[in-house]
């Protein structure tokens, strides 16, 4: 796979100078336990990013819980993480590869060639008594320089207009029961945007917690035209981002984020909500 790399890969070059290992995990409601589980063990020379204070910007009246932050700001903040577009980037969580997505989609939209996400995750690189220290690594800032990518990205009018005219594939990314709007546990409208269709994302990992094969990702978007814009979206722009991976895994070029997702959607009262299946 292009997009994905083994614990066992990852562990073969460990000591590479060209690597730069970066732990994203993160728990939602509790904003600090991710670092506090980085401080406690983490893989050997990883640095640490947050989702809230790195990969985000503050939450305001628009653009969703978890929106897009400054570029600039964002490749300040991976240029004193000793990233630049020299280094081969593997990124690891402990939530299903759903942050890390999240990072890799980002250095891919700010023009980065070589970005990975670790298959499985921390607890299982512990399990397999792979090495694990205490120790924060000596970091050396370097500069990044962020091209934009903007072909990767859609606002809220955009969605607005695909919605309404069917003129690209939308994906909703969350569970099957906030998209048919039985439930919503987050958010303060429940449904879907319309015209969307739901592929959890977390029907990419099969029962022991392993990204599914690159065929088997082939067959669950079988049905979506490759040749369309494809548009994913969430609830904040976080767990859309694994979809994207594996649809650019599977060959499809026209896949968008919506980055502001279901939370900005329904931050405009004017906005349609959909329910059921479609």
């Amino acid at each position: 796979m292009k997009n994905l790399v083994s614990m066992k890969w990852l562990l073969a070059r460990l000591y590479e100078p060209d690597i730069i290992i970066v732990d994203c995990r993160f728990t939602l409601g509790q904003p600090d336990a991710g670092r506090i589980s980085y401080e406690k063990a983490h893989i050997p020379h990883a640095v640490y990013l947050d989702l809230d204070k790195d990969l985000s910007s503050p939450v305001s009246t628009h653009g969703g819980r978890h929106p897009l932050p400054d570029m600039n700001v964002f490749a300040d903040t991976v240029g004193r993480a000793g990233i630049d577009k020299d280094k081969r980037v593997v990124i690891y969580d402990d939530q299903g590869g759903m942050i890390a997505s999240r990072l890799w989609w980002m250095l891919k939209y700010t023009g980065h060639p070589s970005v990975y996400v670790m298959d499985e995750g921390f607890t299982a690189w512990s399990q397999a008594n792979f090495p694990v220290t205490a120790e924060t690594p000596v970091v050396i800032p370097v500069r990044y320089e962020a091209e934009l990518q903007p072909a990767m990205l859609v606002d809220v009018d955009t969605v607005k207009q695909i919605s309404s005219n069917g003129s690209a594939y939308l994906i909703d990314s969350r569970e099957p029961r906030r998209y048919e709007g039985l439930e919503e546990p987050i958010d303060p409208v429940a449904g879907h945007i319309p015209g969307a269709v739901n592929f959890f994302w977390k029907d990419l990992l099969d029962d022991q917690g392993h990204w599914i094969s690159s065929e088997a990702i082939q067959e669950r978007f079988a049905a979506v035209p490759k040749d369309n814009d494809v548009i994913v979206y969430c609830g904040s722009g976080v767990s859309a981002c694994p979809n994207i991976l594996a649809l650019d895994e599977a060959g499809f070029g026209k896949v968008k984020l919506y980055g502001g997702s279901w939370s900005d959607w329904v931050s405009y009262e004017e906005n349609p909500v959909a329910t059921g299946t479609e």
